[in-house]
């Protein structure tokens, strides 16, 4: 059975067919993050700190650090900020550093700069996951040795040269390729953990049918472990949870048995609590002005003012479950288990202090 082992200093997540789904949190990105990179160019690393921790919360079982940032000011003053080269190396170590202090999670280094790659090899505690090797030439030149230099297993996405081929044959093909071209290097298959590359469906109406045949034969034709970016078959598309809820379990019932998504709920923000109290107030409902926030956005359906585990992360604990990939249904009784009401901390069953009486 094929086992791929991530580390950190002293945790282990395993992916593999009989384990339960890896979830490879994917929030510590700056790419599209333009706050995030704004605090990143200023050396603050407080949003980095608190994403690290709110996915490991919400049951990351691996954290990507993606070190991709723009310093437009910096490059305005200093010529070199406008090479990646020059920005993510120092950028990744420290980020890793960073993520490292707060949270014991093994970790995913993720760049398409190699000397940050390296960079977060060496500052990693354990076996980190590297992100990532394509098919191309120049790239597996690359990348490959720094797998085989530092022991650990490597994400390797479905395109080459020639692009992101829309023929799910010919991505299967360039998983082949990197595969084998891993093997001359010393690397096992069950240190790849291949991206099939999964296509938005709004684009693509066979997007979901054709990942869902390509999982199947890189795990019963390679032997590989699978990966993927869970949010892009939702993208452009309303209701973009209801999606991913859908694909996930598909997914994970094809064989595929990790993504990079993000397992947090954001909190829901105080523009939108004040819209709702103004939309209620105009309806003629009164609003005590003490009322607890964290149980207004529950009693509206606004959600919470605290990150929680996302919808997909229910999803994925059911299918957990559904697959014995949770014996007894241990973590899904451990995830349901309802939060104690505002007020109420530290009470028993349904808020009674002291929990259920028993009659005399």
């Amino acid at each position: 059975m094929t086992r791929t082992i991530v580390e950190s200093k002293t945790k282990t997540a395993i992916i593999g067919f009989d384990q339960p789904f890896c979830v490879i949190g994917e929030r510590i990105n700056p790419t599209g993050r333009k706050k995030l990179a704004m605090e990143l160019e200023a050396g603050d690393f407080s949003m980095v700190e608190a994403d690290a921790i709110a996915q490991v919360a919400a049951g990351a079982t691996v954290l990507d650090i993606n070190s991709g940032a723009v310093f437009t000011n910096k490059m305005a003053e200093d010529k070199r900020y406008a090479d990646n080269n020059f920005v993510e190396p120092p950028l990744m170590k420290e980020l890793v550093t960073r993520v490292q202090a707060i949270v014991d999670v093994p970790l995913c280094i993720d760049s398409s700069v190699p000397g940050a790659l390296e960079s977060g090899l060496a500052a990693a505690e354990g076996r980190p996951l590297l992100n990532s090797v394509t098919g191309e030439e120049e790239r597996l030149e690359l990348v490959l040795p720094l797998v085989k230099k530092y022991n650990v297993p490597v994400v390797a996405i479905s395109n080459d040269d020639t692009g992101i081929s829309e023929d799910p044959d010919v991505r299967f093909a360039v998983a082949k390729k990197i595969v084998e071209r891993a093997a001359d290097f010393g690397i096992p298959a069950h240190d790849i953990v291949v991206d099939p590359l999964v296509m938005p469906i709004g684009a693509m109406a066979t997007a979901g049918h054709q990942v869902f045949t390509l999982v199947r034969r890189l795990r019963e034709e390679l032997g590989v472990n699978t990966t993927c970016g869970a949010s892009n078959i939702s993208f452009g598309l309303p209701n973009r949870h209801g999606i991913n809820n859908a694909f996930l379990p598909m997914a994970m019932g094809a064989g595929m048995t990790s993504a990079i998504m993000n397992p947090v709920a954001l909190p829901v923000s105080f523009a939108r609590i004040e819209a709702k109290k103004l939309e209620l107030v105009a309806a003629g409902v009164v609003i005590p002005d003490d009322m607890d926030l964290e149980l207004f956005c529950q009693l509206t359906g606004l959600g919470s003012t605290k990150p929680r585990p996302g919808k997909e992360m229910e999803a994925i604990r059911a299918a957990n479950f559904l697959t014995n990939n949770d014996p007894h249904g241990g973590a899904w009784i451990e995830f349901n288990k309802e939060a104690p009401k505002p007020g109420h901390e530290g009470r028993g069953r349904a808020g009674r202090t002291g929990g259920r009486r028993r009659r005399a």
